[in-house]
């Protein structure tokens, strides 16, 4: 069985398995496993750790998608743990580090934080649409997509390092600027590329 890929940046094909233990599925269910470790961590001042276990998760991430492509182990549950794995860690980096009495000397700006989950649930929400509607079930991020989680994540490094540090230092802010640009080019991306399937696909449905 193939899935269909549509997406900003739509590929071939790609056939899915429907292995379970797979070392991509594994390293993905251990990312998710250290999240609770993590939060843990923040809640309880311990900022070294919470830096060590958050290098360890996204190094699994790198881990999972060169494991899947070298012993071709893409499958589908693989498709779901991947995604949630990232999000997961990442959305709840974003809420504890945006307290100021759980990240000090540095805190995620509260508008920042906004922008990013507000900009993750118009995401989800066209997915959901395009899946009830059409049945579309696999998407693939767009290169724009790529860079804005890129700088997501690593501004959450940034600030658990300075944090470890004991440090404010002079690029913080612009960290925070740059992020909250590629998270606004990307949303504005997907947004256009949503609405340009919507529209062929009703004028599809009307020409049939």
């Amino acid at each position: 069985m193939t899935m269909k890929n549509e997406g900003p940046d739509a590929k071939e094909p790609v056939a899915l398995r429907s292995d379970v233990f797979t070392v991509a599925n594994v390293l993905s269910f251990f990312r998710i496993l250290l999240v609770p470790l993590f939060l843990w961590s923040i809640l309880n001042g311990l900022s070294a750790k919470a830096l060590l276990i958050f290098c360890v998760a996204a190094v699994t991430d790198l881990l999972d998608g060169f494991a899947a492509r070298l012993w071709h182990q893409r499958s589908r549950l693989g498709t779901v743990l991947d995604p949630a794995g990232d999000k997961l860690l990442v959305a709840t980096s974003y809420v504890v580090l945006t307290i100021p009495s759980l990240a000090s000397p540095n805190h995620i700006p509260l508008w920042l934080t906004v922008t990013v989950f507000v900009r993750d649930l118009l995401i989800v929400g066209g997915a959901l649409f395009a899946f009830l509607t059409w049945r579309q079930k696999t998407f693939m991020p767009s290169f724009l997509g790529k860079i804005s989680t890129g700088c997501q994540v690593g501004m959450i490094f940034l600030v658990l390092l300075s944090n470890y540090r004991v440090a404010v230092p002079w690029y913080m802010a612009w960290t925070y600027w740059i992020t909250l640009f590629w998270t606004l080019v990307s949303g504005v991306h997907y947004l256009i590329y949503g609405l340009a399937v919507l529209r062929s696909r009703r004028k599809s449905s009307t020409i049939t």
